[in-house]
């Protein structure tokens, strides 16, 4: 889950590590270091207690990437992403869907996921296409399902602040595009959890609990189409 406001500072100091070597347009290691660029706005967004250093890099708000080193210790640290606002209601949206295409690690524990969100902040729609070592969605398991060109298992839960619904991918991916407004619809109309809400925020990173040693998460290219 990400934070959705840099409302408060860790309580452990996040130190600051070197930005990539290779020429980005815009790079940062700010906590909440952010920018945006052709309709995306990136976040480094290291929220979680306990981080360790974490570098964010840009060519574009679609090809994007991190260097991280979090500490081998439970619990998220991050949440880099990219960032589209919708703004529209599921029955006012045509069609609403992303490709992806991503670099990550085969150790530390992160999972590559959409975050989606209402404009109240109620609910949180995640979406996950791969995942790596000791991490798992909140909530209870609702059963499987095959929606948007893919076979998820879905969790539902509450944080204390909003509902969770989480879609893990059946099987890792590193690149694919998903027909999101079909799984925005079961939500609605088939199991009633939300009503006809707005569509905020669609974020797109890496949740990282651990990349101990440094690790490289690069997003190759994303794209986010809307009518």
């Amino acid at each position: 889950m990400a934070l959705l406001a840099p409302a408060l500072a860790l309580g452990a100091t996040v130190g600051l590590a070197s930005a990539p070597a290779s020429a980005a347009v815009w790079s940062s290691c700010d906590q909440w270091g952010s920018t945006t660029l052709n309709g995306y706005t990136l976040y480094n967004d290291i929220w979680g207690s306990g981080a360790g250093t974490q570098c964010i890099w840009a060519n574009s708000g679609t090809n994007w990437g991190v260097t991280a080193n979090h500490p081998n210790t439970g619990g998220i640290k991050a949440y880099p992403n990219a960032k589209k606002v919708i703004g529209k209601s599921i029955t006012s949206l045509g069609s609403l869907k992303s490709s992806y295409n991503v670099t990550v690690p085969s150790s530390g524990a992160y999972n590559t996921s959409y975050d989606i969100w209402d404009t109240n902040y109620a609910y949180e729609i995640m979406l996950w296409v791969n995942k790596t070592g000791a991490v798992g969605p909140l909530g209870t398991s609702q059963g499987s399902l095959t929606l948007g060109g893919s076979t998820w298992t879905v969790y539902k839960g509450n944080n204390g602040s909003n509902d969770v619904f989480s879609f893990v991918r059946s099987s890792n991916s590193s690149s694919g595009t998903i027909d999101i407004l079909p799984i925005l619809k079961w939500i609605k109309d088939t199991k009633g959890w939300f009503g006809n809400v707005t569509i905020g925020d669609l974020q797109f990173g890496f949740e990282i609990t651990s990349s101990s040693g440094g690790l490289a998460f690069t997003t190759n290219s994303e794209s986010v189409t809307s009518s």
